[in-house]
């Protein structure tokens, strides 16, 4: 059986010599910069090439964050901030965008990428993209099951999942509540955790939806996940790497945490065949360091529910400072040392040998070293013995070794001088370590160095940009059947399954004879799961039968990415905003795929000036996609709407609404067919005021999308923006609340 990965967390160089110290195969740290937890201690430059030499003293790996999203004003720096680590022997970086992915590739091609869990792989076709442009490992979302797993790793890919602390509401990577809040992004590491907040659940009218204070108070807030009383169902579903959570909590937590799951992974594979039980003490002391008000066994068993929230105020129950003194005694102040074997030889006139050598686990052979001392000589008075030579070459002091078995060849009558001795075994443990600590060391040319853009040019400017206006109900496209406005209709797929949609799918088709030249683009779910199988399977007969009125696909994953390359899908396909394109690395990533895409949300007017939008749609209007959640508030209310057998053309319209502590409503959408929640923000964003700016960065193509709004609203939006395209200098005043979002003040 090929034994897995245990993976730990480290926020400090203490924290990773506990982490290690605790038994963990591989440790993920991040440096002072591109990492996802800017508040964590993190490392220098000197400490990372440190920590790789010390992880690889002991035969383990390290792994280094480069897992946020990437400036165009930073990606230029990110090849030298890397370089000494690579050439240290780095055996990893976690990354999370496509354009650093895509550098990474080209710059260090022997370095392990791990696609992060900010890229939201939920199933196979995700990780079968990734694999194919040369990922090595996925961190899928915290949300897939083990049936999903097991999917995914018959890709070929290595998998990492999640086993152990805090878990985010929202699927990993769609969340901006944090930025659009209060500027700090957690796609930058500076998550203000709006999740943790309390809010009230009311229906569209503002009555509260559930009577009572039987509602969880903080509705959004997940207990801690720990996974160690099913393990076995872990290692039984293939994964690689089993991770645990943590860069921003105190070292004895990555220590004690790291300790208890190596104790009974190395039970598990002393006796597979045996019963597995985690004993009472052991599930209190995980309990005892920093869990959040409760513990839950995340996703892998169930999509959603009510008992895997935080009853109360989510806060950290502490931990008991009697253990975590014990913790500190056993893996802080006490150093493992490195069990090494060998043997030495002694003839008389000849020089003494000394050969060590540790073993590699797993059975892949062994690291040893030769080297030779003084020349020994006849005894005159009293020669040495086997247990004199073995006595002085196990006094490895300070050093991190301990000599096990050591053999000696030895001639009868043979002398050698005790300093001698002691030399030999000191330069015999030195060069050990030297091997042991410079393994994996690498060389890098300033060639590989240079980011050669790809040879393909930068698509043209347009002189004026196609406008494209979205919509997520029927009765808002009928609202826009007569309008002159749009060049390009976005409908969600979804609405082609609810009942009744066969008339308004024949408005669609005759509002695109009706405006000659324009287009119908089908716009994909923001998650995709194996649960949507059939789903997809109707959407092929859809986009491919001989008669689609369909132009393109605006897709949100790469899941449905992957499912239209593998039918050959040949038109036009958009990726949305929540596939970030943040620098033009990742802006030639997408083209060398013929992908257009959608500036991200999080960019200000001075980020997308240095991206460049052209080749770009930008959206001008919209409530921003806060959250796309697997957990349910409809369900954390325990009145789930497909348990209770409601016709769920109805969902579409019947919203919820979240009221935050400042009385702002932010609307909830319960996306029953695809079984997630979408959170918006409390009042749409809205670029109206910024037409000649816009018209100046010259995108592609600018969108309007609409998701709550009523008829009424909707013309009002479109009277705003009429001119916003053809006379971008006349400037309208809004009749409705909105926000400029990022546009001028960005995102940390």
């Amino acid at each position: 059986m090929n034994k897995v990965e245990l993976l730990a967390p480290a926020g400090s160089p203490e924290s990773f010599k506990g982490a290690i110290h605790a038994g963990a195969d591989a440790v993920y740290i991040g440096g002072t910069k591109y990492g996802a937890r800017a508040y964590a201690g993190n490392f220098s430059s000197e400490e990372i090439c440190l920590a790789i030499r010390y992880a690889h003293l002991y035969g383990r790996k390290l792994y280094l964050t480069v897992n946020t999203l990437v400036r165009e004003s930073e990606i230029e720096e990110l090849p030298g901030f890397l370089r000494p680590f690579y050439e240290e022997g780095l055996d990893g970086v976690i990354v999370q965008d496509l354009g650093v992915f895509s550098l990474l590739r080209a710059c260090f091609p022997a370095l392990a990428l791990h696609a992060s869990t900010q890229m939201n792989v939920t199933g196979a076709g995700g990780a079968e993209f990734l694999l194919a442009h040369g990922a090595s490992r996925v961190v899928p979302a915290r949300e897939v099951s083990l049936q999903e797993l097991h999917r995914i790793k018959e890709t070929g890919i290595e998998v990492e999942v999640f086993i152990h602390g805090a878990m985010c509401y929202c699927y990993s990577g769609q969340c901006l509540f944090s930025s659009m809040l209060g500027g700090r992004s957690g796609n930058r590491g500076r998550c203000a955790q709006s999740c943790r907040l309390p809010y009230q659940v009311l229906d569209e009218s503002g009555k509260k939806k559930w009577p009572g204070d039987e509602y969880p108070p903080c509705p959004l807030s997940l207990k801690d996940m720990c996974t160690l009383p099913f393990l076995p169902e872990l290692l039984q579903a293939g994964v690689d790497s089993l991770k645990i959570e943590g860069r921003m909590k105190k070292p004895e937590y990555a220590a004690g945490v790291t300790a208890l799951y190596r104790k009974y992974l190395d039970r598990y594979y002393d006796n597979p065949a045996g019963g597995f039980e985690v004993a009472l003490e052991d599930r209190e002391r995980l309990r005892r360091l920093y869990i959040r008000s409760e513990i839950q066994e995340g996703y892998y068993h169930r999509h959603n529910g009510r008992e895997m929230i935080t009853p109360q105020k989510p806060g950290y129950l502490g931990a008991d400072e009697v253990y975590l003194r014990e913790i500190r005694k056993a893996f802080m102040e006490r150093v493992p040392q490195i069990r090494v074997d060998g043997e030495i030889c002694l003839k008389k006139g000849e020089p003494v040998s000394c050969r060590l050598w540790k073993h590699v686990p797993d059975g892949a052979g062994r690291l040893s070293v030769c080297r030779e001392g003084q020349v020994a000589e006849p005894a005159q008075k009293q020669p040495l013995t086997e247990e004199a030579v073995k006595k002085q070459m196990s006094k490895t002091g300070n050093t991190p070794f301990i000599v096990g078995n050591l053999t000696v060849n030895m001639e009868p009558d043979c002398f050698l001088p005790v300093r001698a001795l002691n030399d030999l075994r000191r330069d015999v443990l030195e060069e050990l370590e030297q091997m042991l600590t410079e393994n994996g060391r690498r060389h890098i040319t300033e060639r590989m160095l240079l980011n050669e853009p790809s040879p393909e040019t930068e698509t043209e400017a347009t002189e004026t940009p196609y406008v494209a206006v979205q919509f997520e109900t029927w009765e808002q496209g009928e609202a826009l059947y007569d309008s002159s406005f749009p060049d390009r209709l976005y409908c969600n797929a979804d609405l082609l399954w609810q009942k009744g949609a066969e008339t308004p799918a024949a408005m669609l088709r005759a509002w695109k004879q009706k405006k000659a030249g324009r287009e119908l683009f089908l716009v994909m779910p923001y998650v995709i799961r194996l649960r949507d199988e059939a789903y997809l399977s109707v959407l092929k007969k859809i986009l491919f039968c001989a008669h689609t009125i369909w132009d393109g696909v605006l897709f949100r994953n790469l899941e449905s990415l992957r499912f239209l390359d593998q039918n050959g899908y040949q038109k036009k396909k958009i990726a949305d905003a929540n596939l970030y394109v943040w620098n033009r690395e990742a802006k030639r990533f997408w083209r060398r795929l013929g992908v257009c895409v959608t500036a991200p949300l999080e960019c200000n007017r001075d980020d997308l000036r240095t991206l460049g939008l052209t080749g770009m749609e930008l959206i001008v209007y919209g409530r921003s996609l806060l959250m796309v959640t697997a957990n349910c508030l409809y369900q954390t209310g325990a009145q789930c709407r497909r348990e209770r057998g409601e016709d769920m053309t109805a969902a579409k319209k019947d919203l919820l609404l979240l009221r935050d502590r400042y009385q702002a409503d932010f609307p909830v959408r319960a996306v029953c067919t695809h079984c997630y929640n979408e959170i918006y923000n409390s009042v749409p964003l809205s670029l109206h005021a910024y037409g000649r700016a816009v018209a100046e960065r010259k995108p592609s193509g600018i969108r309007l999308a609409f998701t709550t709004e009523g008829p009424d609203e909707i013309r009002q939006v479109l009277d705003c923006f009429h001119d916003f395209v053809t006379a971008p200098e006349r400037r309208r005043q809004a009749a409705f609340p909105c926000t400029k979002g990022h546009y001028k003040r960005g995102a940390e």
